[in-house]
């Protein structure tokens, strides 16, 4: 349920929360588009540091290690299926190479939902619906995403709820084999389950009785507007990612850290 909590805005007055989120996004494609071009560990490790100081100047680094305490357990499965993956297909050798494309891999993964946090923390879903309009999103659609963005951590708090009402009942979710473990949850999703149909009929009620879809004509309360600021980094983001394409295309190959010596 953690990593649902990136998802959550997080109200703020620092630079990045104010930028406009159109530049954001860019941004975040940028750190997307790097940690996809490179499987080497070292320009990940580049681009991880390069994100630490976006969260610490957002001044959302706890929301973002919940993002991560969340992710690690994909991050674990993603590290530990590659080892074996690599063991058994190259004879049953496992080399330092290996376990560094293993670790690159699973800095990928915390790179991709690192970039997503700091997007998703920082942008308000009014400048990011405003940012969809601007771009000619039809509002039928702009409105379902910006809605499920809006729901999504509150069925993530909600099913917590449920969780814990259940174990105060006796429910025990950790313990057993697999099958009784899925079977324990399904106590926690049928409530989940009927909450998100009530939740969704009393949002389609609300929106009846506003006349959703009556008028084409649309007025909003805030206009976005680019700054300075904006336009710089605009610039930066730009730079990057012809930066990006020349390593790619002219340094294909960066030096290992661990090397290619035989662990076992």
């Amino acid at each position: 349920m953690s990593l649902l909590e990136s998802l959550r805005f997080t109200r703020g007055d620092t630079a990045i929360h104010n930028m406009d989120p159109r530049v954001k996004f860019l941004l975040t494609m940028v750190f997307f588009s790097a940690s996809v071009m490179f499987l080497e560990l070292v320009p990940l490790i580049v681009v991880f540091i390069v994100q630490v100081p976006l969260v610490a100047s957002a001044k959302v680094t706890r929301e973002w290690l919940k993002s991560l305490k969340g992710a690690s357990f994909i991050a674990a499965i993603i590290f530990v299926t590659n080892m074996a993956s690599f063991y058994y297909f190259r004879g049953g050798v496992l080399t330092y190479g290996i376990l560094e494309y293993s670790l690159a891999l699973t800095l990928r993964f915390i790179v991709l939902v690192t970039s997503f946090s700091i997007f998703f923390l920082t942008t308000s879903p009014d400048k990011l619906s405003l940012a969809l309009e601007k771009a000619r999103i039809p509002f039928e659609f702009n409105f379902a995403f910006i809605t499920a963005i809006r729901f999504v951590p509150v069925l993530a708090e909600e099913a917590q709820t449920i969780i814990d009402a259940q174990r105060s009942r006796g429910l025990e979710l950790d313990k057993g084999s697999f099958i009784a473990r899925v079977r324990n949850y399904i106590p926690i999703l049928l409530p989940l389950i009927i909450n998100s149909i009530r939740r969704s009929l009393e949002l389609a009620e609300a929106m009846e009785s506003r006349a959703f879809g009556a008028t084409e004509k649309r007025t909003n309360l805030y206009e976005l507007k680019m700054t300075g600021f904006d336009y710089g980094t605009l610039a930066a983001a730009m730079l990057s990612i012809l930066l990006l394409v020349f390593l790619k295309l002219y340094f294909p190959v960066f030096p290992k850290l661990l090397g290619e010596g035989v662990i076992l």
